[in-house]
């Protein structure tokens, strides 16, 4: 066999696996997860999970998809469970239980040692007839016909069916909770979903007290000086508190072009009367498409309130915080 017929191989028995899982799931297994999933919604409780193993890493992925779903989840070592980390573990929880042959060792020992009821323990195990599946209230069939791997042996497509099951208990889960992009960014805080449905133009821009200002009877010199002083990029044209309009280097470069004597002319001839500019409470992901969704892109903004100069939005800080621009290529 080919090399390239033998890797496509892999994907395709277990995917193949996987559709056997998904025809093995029946209407009163998911009946009984939603009925958990709400007790652990009125309760409070945690959904541990664990396994021995790779069973034990696919059961770290699962619960740590489960937290950041917004169920406190946790993965609890069977042997360390038995020297002490039982105490994580509350009478309102609910556990997980990976074991491929149904039949492993070290979760049989940790039964009798939990304080959490049957119905509220599940068994994802590649054997529905064994010791884990009769000691659960509700069991997941992981069964699979064999093992990608050529001789059989390392687990591969147990691993998967193990991890896409898991996969589906947790979407379940999100249904049943009715998690939102917006509750999902309050887990993912420093994430990109989190920071565009988080992230506040006011933590991102420049304070007007270190951003250059000028009033209107100033002269384009005392813009450049003012500008020198406080490098940002722009400058702002306030009188009497208000914004009038701003300056940015493009415009200084037009007066000059414009007029060799420009730097001694009233800035009030140069300076953008009707600039863009965005409240400080908008989200820095909306400020981002306002910046880049125009004709004639823009790199700097003035944050204002009610006429009220705040202070400056650069589009380097957008990227700097994480942002990326919609039009690279």
């Amino acid at each position: 066999m080919g090399h390239k017929n033998l890797f496509t191989q892999v994907l395709t028995s277990e995917a193949k696996a996987i559709e056997r899982a998904a025809l093995n799931f029946t209407d009163k297994t998911a009946d009984q997860l939603v009925g958990l999933f709400e007790v652990l919604m009125t309760t409070g409780g945690s959904l541990v999970v664990s396994g021995v193993g790779k069973s034990g890493h696919i059961g770290t992925k699962i619960a740590s998809t489960f937290s950041s779903l917004g169920l406190p989840s946790f993965f609890l070592h069977p042997t360390e469970a038995m020297h002490g980390d039982l105490g994580r573990v509350s009478k309102v929880d609910a556990i997980l239980l990976i074991s491929k042959s149904g039949t492993t060792e070290e979760l049989l020992n940790l039964l009798p040692y939990l304080s959490i009821p049957k119905e509220r323990i599940i068994a994802l195990v590649g054997k529905v007839e064994s010791p884990i599946a009769e000691k659960s209230g509700i069991v997941l069939d992981a069964s699979v016909e064999k093992e990608a791997c050529l001789n059989d042996l390392a687990p591969t497509t147990s691993t998967t069916v193990a991890l896409a099951l898991g996969d589906g208990m947790a979407v379940l889960w999100e249904n049943i909770a009715g998690v939102s992009k917006e509750k999902f960014a309050t887990f993912h805080p420093a994430g990109l979903l989190g920071k565009s449905l988080t992230l506040t133009v006011n933590r991102l821009m420049i304070p007007a007290s270190e951003c250059p200002q000028v009033d209107d009877k100033a002269t384009l010199q005392d813009a450049i000086m003012a500008m020198t002083q406080k490098p940002v990029g722009m400058c702002a044209i306030v009188s009497d508190g208000l914004v009038k309009g701003i300056l940015v280097e493009g415009d200084i470069r037009r007066a000059f072009a414009k007029s060799s004597d420009a730097i001694q002319k009233p800035i009030v001839e140069f300076m953008n009367t009707k600039p863009t500019t965005l409240l400080p409470t908008i989200l820095a992901f909306e400020a981002l498409k306002v910046m880049e969704d125009t004709n004639r892109p823009l790199s700097v903004l003035p944050i204002v309130t009610n006429g009220k100069f705040e202070g400056v939005l650069r589009l380097h800080d957008l990227f700097k915080a994480g942002f990326h621009s919609s039009r690279a290529k």
